[in-house]
């Protein structure tokens, strides 16, 4: 029986997709951006072990939540395409108990991707630069990975929301997000909208317990009204259908 790692589960979440949510949280993630406010999900050995059913008893109390707010389940972490065979055990599960699922992902797993969003009607792709020199500056990894996931992607039914963190310094000029607007229009098919998620330093007492130094210390949190005005230039650069 195939068993997965959970950091936590959010039963009543608002931000993850649309309607109201269950939001289950995997153990687990290859990257290392520089602004994670989880660092606690990185590693596999922590966590919680669970099966699918037991995921699925779960949230399946919730679906009369989601029929009257239009929501789902929300799978998230960490990343969770790290644990691709028990995710695709537990998006199983919420189809054929008629879930509208969500995938929060940055496409840094290990494979299967393809079958993978058969069963995911909805991908939350979080893209962290606009070149391969900034990804590894941010999160230690180059973009082999999310290319692959990008292929799959190109190959789905599964509609997309793009999210991107932006930072004082380094993602927050007009450059950047007309760059960004670009790469999204060439590279993300079946695109819904894109979300500019302002930088914030809530998860930085995480690093202080964890004893892992914060690799963006003394950057002040993102000017909300900035992000608004750059959340307006990229709505008017996108080609959404």
């Amino acid at each position: 029986m195939v068993k997965g790692k959970i950091h936590s589960i959010e039963t009543m979440g608002l931000v993850d997709g649309p309607g109201i949510r269950v939001v289950v949280f995997f153990q687990g993630c290859k990257l290392r951006c520089a602004y994670c406010h989880n660092p606690d999900t990185w590693q596999l050995s922590g966590g919680t072990e669970m099966t699918p059913e037991a995921i699925i008893e779960k949230i399946v109390r919730f679906k009369p939540y989601f029929n009257r707010s239009g929501g789902g389940v929300t799978f998230s972490g960490g990343d969770p395409l790290l644990q691709s065979e028990f995710l695709l055990e537990c998006l199983k599960l919420c189809k054929q108990n008629g879930i509208h699922t969500a995938l929060d992902t940055a496409g840094f797993g290990d494979g299967n991707y393809d079958e993978i969003l058969k069963y995911t009607d909805l991908v939350l792709l979080d893209i962290k630069q606009t070149t391969g020199k900034g990804y590894v500056a941010l999160t230690g990894k180059d973009t082999t990975d999310v290319n692959i996931f990008l292929e799959s992607l190109r190959k789905s039914k599964s509609r997309v929301w793009v999210r991107h963190v932006v930072v004082p310094g380094i993602t927050d000029s007009e450059e950047h997000i007309t760059k960004l607007a670009k790469i999204i229009n060439e590279e993300v098919p079946n695109l819904d909208k894109v979300e500019l998620l302002s930088y914030h330093v809530l998860g930085v007492s995480k690093y202080e317990e964890l004893s892992i130094p914060y690799k963006l210390k003394g950057v002040d949190a993102m000017d909300k009204d900035k992000t608004k005005k750059l959340q307006t230039l990229i709505d008017s650069l996108l080609n959404i259908k």
